[in-house]
Formats: structure tokens, sequence, C-alpha cells
């Protein structure tokens, strides 16, 4: 019986035995990151697709079958059932950059829905077919499959074309493939975090369960960056430079009491640059909410962007890349530890590493994204930095971004680039969307979701804005008091001065001469004008560009005209001019 329509016309269609054979061998690889909910959740909708009953998978039937959920579960309020299809869609992609790429059914579950679509691998030779012939002629390209033969050399070619092939057709699990004829080097794969199986005290093989649960669980969460690499076994891990790790877990049980220990070695020297301990009652929360839990707090600690990845190696200035050593990761580095000092020098050296990275690695998604990002810095924290107005910034910010989301348009990077230049240059629709994407793509991303709440906290929505902003802070998320000035935004905008004026101390009033704005604007309205006067009198010695540019500054950033009337009636008693602009500028 024929299960899926084929791509292309004539092309032979799966049979069914063919479809359960794959599936149980993607559920038998190490490959396939999911936990046993997610395998039972691919099982499901396999194999009610071949049974006829695809119109059926829908979420609530889903989440009745595999999650357990009542006949009252909602769909719009509980996206269990949507979270789980897209951590199956990444397993999915990662199975046949990884283990499957030489496989002949290729099952994937677009998104959309939750049918899952069958067919043969691209110039899979057809069951009973002859392998076509290849052509020995120059400038001819090779077919991307080959039948095994019997040269090495051969075999060898034939499985580097087919990881190509399979690399461009996925959803950019990388964003990184080399173009044909060494004009471009694919950027490596960094850096690679090896889950290691966690270990548990006694015979107790209910720990025994809880530790392989929760190693499923990080790595699912894990999976959800875009920045990393997650590999379940060890032996498979490509070590090609000091960027990688192994995540160790221990699991400890005493009656309802649980502790999971977690730290994180960078292999290079065996160092240990994380570690924690997690304590749960499973009295009062079940093995599987706690299991989602822990994975969740361990995924973020060590994978958002100024996590502990991030943070550990990006003490020095980075160098500029070799054509032996360094990489689009060494690049990172040097932009998280940038935006952690925000100074002329470090800017310097991440915006010139970038470019360099771009330039070695153009189809790096991430490395364009975070040169967006630095060139947009030129024109938001000009203040800060002591450059020079330049009226290219937002324009190269833009052309970085699109090439970003033209090599990976679900990267996540690539998506927080589009938010910001789009917020910058007033286009809130295109802003708030390329938001909503990331977030949607990996909740756990803080730095995604903490600038996501900025920019709909200053498009006017303060509630839902606030929330994420929140949220973010209580993660530790980005660069020290960056997110607490958004507190200080969010406080002052509802009427609470006073916690608005604890926030806005807690911010790091050196990291942006806009932060003493907000804090001046709030002690004005407060009416503690000796305090907001020594606020103007440094911001004039300081920043005395921001001075004479405020109301561009404030509408730049505040989008509503009664935000921004709010904000500057706090400076208006103060004498600071605010007059309003006709427009902001670009500075």
């Amino acid at each position: 019986m024929s299960i899926a329509r084929a791509e292309q016309s004539g092309r032979q269609e799966p049979k069914s035995e063919d479809i359960l054979q794959q599936m149980e061998k993607i559920l038998a690889s190490d490959e396939f990151h999911a936990p046993e909910r997610g395998r039972q959740f691919f099982r499901f909708v396999v194999t009610e697709t071949l049974c006829g009953r695809s119109q059926f998978l829908k979420a609530f039937t889903i989440a009745n079958e595999i999650f357990g959920r009542e006949t009252s579960f909602d769909a719009q309020n509980d996206p269990v059932v949507r979270i789980e299809a897209g951590r199956i869609r990444r397993g999915l992609e990662r199975y046949y950059l990884v283990a499957g790429h030489a496989d002949a059914v290729i099952i994937t579950i677009p998104k959309g829905g939750y049918v899952p679509h069958f067919e043969y691998a691209p110039a899979q030779p057809l069951p009973g077919a002859r392998p076509a012939p290849v052509d020995p002629s120059p400038g001819r390209q090779l077919p991307s499959r080959l039948p095994v033969s019997g040269l090495a050399m051969a075999g060898a070619a034939v499985l580097i074309i087919a990881l190509a092939v399979w690399g461009a057709l996925a959803t950019g699990l990388f964003g990184r493939l080399a173009n044909p004829g060494n004009q471009a080097v694919a950027a490596p794969p960094d850096p690679i975090v090896v889950v290691d199986t966690f270990q548990f005290d006694g015979s107790d093989n209910d720990a025994s369960d809880i530790a392989q649960g929760l190693r499923d669980e990080v790595i699912g969460q894990l999976a959800k960056f875009d920045d990393i690499v997650v590999v379940a076994d060890a032996s498979k891990a490509n070590y090609r430079s000091a960027s990688g790790y192994t995540l160790q877990g221990n699991i400890q049980r005493d009656g309802d009491r649980l502790r999971a220990i977690s730290r994180l070695v960078r292999r290079s020297d065996a160092t240990v640059i994380w570690a924690n301990n997690y304590d749960a009652d499973l009295g009062a929360k079940s093995i599987l909410q706690t299991q989602a839990d822990i994975g969740q707090d361990i995924a973020i600690a060590v994978a958002q962007p100024y996590g502990a990845i991030f943070v550990s190696d990006t003490d020095e200035i980075a160098r500029p890349l070799s054509n032996e050593e360094g990489g689009a990761y060494d690049c990172m580095l040097a932009y998280y530890s940038y935006r952690r000092t925000m100074d002329l020098v470090t800017h310097k050296a991440a915006r010139d590493c970038l470019r360099q990275a771009t330039e070695r690695f153009p189809r790096s998604a991430t490395s364009w994204a975070l040169l967006s990002l630095v060139y947009l810095d030129e024109m938001r924290f000009r203040y800060k930095l002591g450059a020079p107005p330049s009226a290219d910034a937002q324009r190269l910010a833009a052309d970085a971004a699109s090439r970003a989301t033209a090599i990976d348009p679900n990267n996540i990077r690539a998506l927080q680039a589009v938010m910001l230049v789009s917020f910058f240059a007033n286009d809130l629709d295109t802003a708030l969307k390329a938001g909503a994407a990331a977030y949607a793509r990996n909740a756990n991303d803080t730095e995604v979701a903490g600038e996501y709440g900025l920019r709909l906290a200053m498009s006017g929505d303060w509630q839902s804005g606030c929330e994420l902003i929140s949220a973010a802070v209580n993660k530790n998320a980005g660069p020290k008091g960056y997110y607490e000035v958004g507190m200080a935004l969010c406080a002052q905008m509802r009427g609470n001065l006073q916690a608005a004026e604890l926030w806005s101390r807690m911010s790091d009033l050196e990291y942006n001469p806009m932060h003493r704005l907000v804090l001046m604007s709030i002690l004005g309205a407060e009416g503690k004008t000796a305090e907001a006067l020594q606020q103007r009198d440094w911001l004039n010695a300081h920043a005395p560009a921001l001075m004479k540019d405020i109301p561009s500054q404030v509408a730049l950033r505040l989008q509503r005209k009664q935000d921004q009337d709010l904000f500057l009636s706090g400076l208006r008693v103060l004498g600071v001019a605010t007059d309003p602009p006709a427009r902001p500028s670009a500075g």
C-alpha cells in the first residue's frame, strides 16, 4: 500500500515494512536523542499513519494517548505536544546527519502538524534498479549516492558527498557547509558537549531509571541550543579544538529525597569549570516533572549564551584567525567577552574576528548574526563605546542579519539579530515576529527571552515583556546589570518608583550611560533632586553627546509616545532639555 506521496514524480514510495524497519533502526540508535515519552510519541505517529489514521493525529489525541492528559486538555495553554514534536524533529535531523546519512528511507515530521512523511533518500537507487554509471569526465558532478565499491578512496568520497547533501537538506542544524571547490571552509561544529552516563548510588533500580531519564532530559534540553553540538557517545565525538566538554552527573536517593549532582569538565585540561547540586522532594513532585525541571536548570546553566561554556574561556581577547587553528567558536567567545566588558578595544577585537570568521566560514549563520549585533552596537551603545556616529552601522547590521537568515532561517542568533535590527529601524512588526520565532524555538535561551521581553515591553506590551525580563533576571541572563535596567523601566512605567530605583541601582551603572539616564529620570520623578543632579553632572562630564540627544535616544527605545512622556517627565523637573525630535536619530 502506498503510504506517502513522493515529492518527485515517478519515484517509488517506501513500503510499510521498510518504514517500520527504519523506525526501529532510528529508535535503536544512540544518535537519536529523545526521552522515553518522545520515543513513544515517534512510534505512535508513525504506526498510526501506516494504519491509515493520520487524520486523527491532532494535539488532543497525542496528549491523551502519550502524555496521559485528561479530556480537558487545552493545546493553546499546554504546549507539551508541540514541544515534544519539536524535540523529535531535532532528533531526526541529528540522526540523519550523523548515523543515518546512508539510510535509504527518510522519516520526517513536517512543521505545522504531527503526521510523518516518508520517502526514499535523494538519488537513492530504487529497489531492483541498476546504479547509474559514474561519468568520469572533467567538471561532471558526482551523484550524491553511489553503491559501495571495493575502492576505499571512492567510498570515502561517497561518504563525504552524502554528508554534504544531507547537511544542505536538513534545516540547518549546523548552518555551516563548505562550497564546492574548497572556495569556503565549513565552520567546525564547536563547542562539543558529550553528555556522559549519569551514575547512581547503590543498586536501586528506581535510582537507575531516574538517572537515565534525567540524562535523556538533559540531552533533549541541550539540543535546543544552536550554539553547541550535543553528543551522547563519547567515542563518536570529534575534538578538533580545545572546545570540548564532558557533562557528568550523579543521582543520590534517600526515600523521597533526591539529589542530582552535575559538573562540566573541559577536556583539554580536565578542569571542572562548573558544578552544582539540585535537590528535590519526590513526594511533592512527580519523577517526570523533577527530571524536566532539573534537566532544564542544568541545560540553562551550561549552554545559555552567558552560561558556563561561554564564560570560562572569554577572558582573553580573541586573536586573529590563522589557517591552521581557531574558528567561528573563538569569535563567538570574543563576542561574549566584549559584551561583558563593553569597551572599544574588545568591540574592535570581536568585530575584526567575526569579519574574518565570515570570510573563512561564509556558511556560518551564527558568525553573521553576531557580526550583525556588533555592527548594531556601534549605534545603540555608541555613547558607551565612544565610537563616532556611523551612518553605515545600521545598514551593515541589516546586511549581516540578512546573510545569517539566508543561510539558516531557523538559527536562533540570526532571529535575534533580525529582531534587534528591525526594532532599532522602527519596524516593530518584523522585530516582534522574529523575537516570537526565536523564543518559540528555545524558550530556555535566556538571552533571546530577555531581549524579546525588552522589545515587547518597549513596544508597549509591558505585561508580557516584563514577565520575560523578570525570568531572564532570575536565570542570571546577560551581562551583569543588563536586564536589571529593564526591570527598572518596568517598575517606572507601572508607577512603582521605589522598586524602580532599587532595580536601577542594581543595574551596572558603568555598563552604559543610558543606565544612568534611567536612574536620573526615576530620581527626578521621586523628587530626589540632589541625587538626580549628581547623575546629571556625571553624564555631562562623561557622556555630553548623549545629554544633547536625550529625546532622540529615548524615542529610539520607547516606541509609544505616552511611555516617552512618562520617562521624560522625570527629567524635565531637573531642567534637562526634553523637546521631542521629529523622528528618532540613528545615534
